[in-house]
């Protein structure tokens, strides 16, 4: 088989003054290492690695404002308070190793489970048709959860960041304001029509962009599958889509990131495009494709079907190289695979496909435990094993 062409991934990316070195990203992904919030020094170490082996972009660990919702895993990261001086820390390793760093910032909304004191809240208190779960949020309440995205998006210019990014995908709270499903509200940010459903997270990109200035970057991350339901839509066509990605780049967003289970599958009959290249399609701002790249299957079918993902070699990388030569994406993040080897970038520059390492499950095993008892029961599992699905590239 033929040496695929990878050249273009491999070439220098400038978006307001920031010039990454490469094309490859490491997504945000829970690893458990906080302590009280706060990175530890094991978390400084593990992104540094990464970005002394090549990584041009890492996005730091969804991490939860300051609002008594945001979470309830007792070791999620925070983007606020002390947590910050281990946020410091982390911007400065990964950029003395030559790579840029944006810090996630997260809201669970309806997937976060009941504690005492302060009940989940999201647009409609439901994690989806059916299923519900905690409250819907009152304009207050939304007011507060705002103010607590611009205040963490501060914090992390503050420390150098060179941006953030919204978690708005896979079924967490932002997400919920998207789909359909889950987003009933009936004051003009919810319901049936889209651009109503995206009001309440283009005023959190609003509000950032109002109090980073216009050089900060801003990106957004979505998806159209939840893990509680792979077929779900937040963008039933097209023109949907257009009109999502159109409202959030008028509120100020710099990057979209939309999540995919596999890069390569086409997102509606009739077009190959992935949901990435329709992204391409619609908007004037740079794209980030992710989605199994490098491995032989998605990361749901790791947890859930007890699979180990395997290094696809040299046959995997040809459609990543036709899609990015046909102008599918600008970026591209790799997640299992740079759990699995951190030297993962350098191997591809070198055309070492076979030595990539595959990933398994045990790869995040024993190191937390995350309550899954949602997708287990929206898969139809009597539990689900081992690390969460926030791990989720």
């Amino acid at each position: 088989m033929s040496i695929p062409n990878l050249s273009g991934l491999f070439s220098p990316f400038t978006i307001k003054g920031v010039t990454l070195r490469n094309r490859f990203v490491m997504p945000a992904m829970q690893r458990g290492w906080c302590e009280g919030g706060k990175p530890s020094q094991r978390m400084v170490d593990y992104y540094w690695r990464r970005a002394d082996a090549g990584v041009a972009l890492i996005i730091g660990e969804s991490g939860a404002v300051n609002h008594p919702s945001a979470s309830g895993q007792a070791g999620a990261a925070h983007v606020y308070g002390a947590a910050m001086e281990g946020w410091a820390a982390c911007v400065e390793a990964v950029t003395r190793a030559g790579g840029h760093m944006f810090l996630q910032l997260w809201h669970e909304g309806a997937v976060r489970k009941h504690q005492e004191g302060y009940p989940s809240l999201s647009p409609s208190g439901l994690v989806q048709k059916g299923n519900p779960n905690g409250r819907a949020a009152t304009a207050e309440e939304l007011e507060d959860i705002k103010q607590a995205f611009i205040h963490s998006a501060v914090a992390a210019q503050q420390i150098g960041a060179a941006g953030v990014e919204l978690h708005g995908a896979h079924g967490y709270g932002l997400d919920l304001f998207l789909w359909d499903e889950t987003n009933r509200r009936t004051d003009g940010r919810g319901g049936d029509d889209i651009a109503q459903r995206l009001r309440f997270p283009a005023e959190i990109v609003a509000g950032i962009r109002a109090a980073t200035g216009p050089d900060f970057i801003i990106s957004f991350r979505f998806s159209q599958w939840k893990e509680v339901d792979f077929s779900a839509r937040i963008a039933h066509t097209p023109e949907e889509l257009d009109t999502l990605l159109g409202g959030l780049r008028t509120a100020g967003v710099d990057i979209f990131h939309p999540s995919t289970r596999r890069f390569y599958t086409p997102e509606w009959d009739n077009s190959p495009l992935s949901l990435a290249g329709w992204c391409k399609q619609l908007t004037d701002a740079p794209v980030i494709a992710v989605g199994s790249v490098g491995l032989d299957c998605d990361v749901m079918s790791n947890m859930l079907e007890n699979r180990e993902a395997e290094n696809t070699g040299i046959g995997g990388f040809h459609e990543l190289g036709r899609r990015f030569d046909n102008g599918e994406f600008d970026l591209v993040a790799v997640g299992r695979g740079l759990i699995g080897d951190p030297d993962w970038v350098k191997k591809v520059e070198a055309g070492r496909y076979d030595d990539l390492r595959g990933f398994s499950k045990q790869d995040l095993f024993g190191e937390i435990e995350w309550d899954m008892s949602f997708v287990a029961e929206a898969h139809g599992l009597e539990q689900a094993e081992g690390a969460a699905l926030t791990f989720t590239e």
